[in-house]
């Protein structure tokens, strides 16, 4: 697996926080029900298969034509698990629309069960660590691929022009070592 390349922008002295999503290269593809008319519009898909938030494209909805994004071509829509058939994209509203039919395509999250992460900030690649995060100590792992990180405004601080690479990689239980993500460090004073 190739790791992506992030660039990893931090001010110094203020607190870093993000959420990676991991995911898996295939996609999943299952049928809408319906779409609420209502803001935040609701879509009914039974057993859709998310376990938790998650990035998701909507396509081929008709008589709403805005909401549709295709995979890989436009971003993906943050949709919030209501429950197992249902989910909520807060940032759309079907207010005065009469959406038909249509699909909602992700890609499933990594299972990250019984994994374990770390992320370095290096002065370049391979060189010296300046900053260590694990599991626990400014990261958090949650099992439906979400890999949440927290950089303290007294790291941050701490860190000089000389911080100019990252590297995220997760364990796997079966001792699987994969480099995740890395990139460039831009800090800013």
């Amino acid at each position: 697996m190739q790791p992506a390349c992030v660039t990893l922008r931090l001010i110094q002295g203020a607190t870093f926080r993000d959420t990676l999503r991991l995911s898996q290269p295939t996609l999943v593809y299952k049928a809408i029900q319906a779409i609420s008319a209502v803001a935040p519009v609701r879509l009914a898909v039974p057993e859709h298969g998310l376990a938790g938030d998650w990035p998701v494209w909507v396509r081929s909805v008709q008589q709403w034509p805005e909401v549709n994004r295709e995979p890989h071509k436009g971003r993906p829509w943050q949709a919030t698990r209501v429950d197992a058939d249902t989910l909520e994209i807060n940032a759309l509203s079907a207010v005065g629309q009469k959406p038909l039919g249509g699909q909602l395509v992700y890609q499933p999250p990594v299972d990250l069960t019984g994994c374990s992460a770390r992320m370095q900030i290096r002065d370049k690649p391979g060189g010296v660590v300046l900053l260590a995060l694990t599991v626990g100590a400014g990261l958090e792992l949650e099992p439906a691929g979400t890999l949440r990180r927290e950089i303290t405004a007294e790291e941050t601080a701490q860190l000089s022009t000389a911080a100019a690479f990252h590297e995220v990689e997760l364990t796997f239980a079966d001792g699987a070592v994969l480099r995740w993500a890395e990139g460039p460090v831009e800090l800013s004073p």
